[in-house]
């Protein structure tokens, strides 16, 4: 499933990789990574549905408050629709989350930084 996944996802075929993730969750609803994968393919899609996308990231960070992908996708998420609080906030626990500046927290500041600047 997630070999699928992640062909899908190198392809950007986002329903595809979406499609594998929610037979997943089918079969193990309480892991935060599918949840996790699932929402960032729904968000990749051209016409995403972020209430769904919001939901699936909340579910992932209530699973593991510590997700450092579901962190840094859900801040991505707000600031697709304008909430750069909301997206400042997950830095937040990314800059405590992680020891040295990680992955997650490096693409969250710069997407911030754009977001900023437009």
């Amino acid at each position: 499933m997630i070999e699928r996944y992640e062909a899908a996802a190198a392809r950007q075929d986002w329903p595809a990789a979406a499609a594998s993730l929610r037979e997943g969750l089918a079969k193990d609803p309480g892991n935060a990574r599918y949840h996790n994968l699932f929402a960032y393919s729904l968000r990749k899609a051209p016409s995403p549905d972020l209430g769904l996308v919001f939901k699936h990231y909340n579910e992932a960070l209530r699973i593991d408050p510590e997700h450092r992908g579901a962190h840094e996708y859900i801040g991505e998420a707000y600031l697709m629709v304008g909430n750069l609080a909301k997206a400042k906030e997950h830095l937040g626990v990314l800059d405590k989350l992680c020891f040295l500046p990680c992955a997650e927290y490096t693409a969250l500041k710069k997407a911030i930084a754009a977001h900023e600047t437009k």
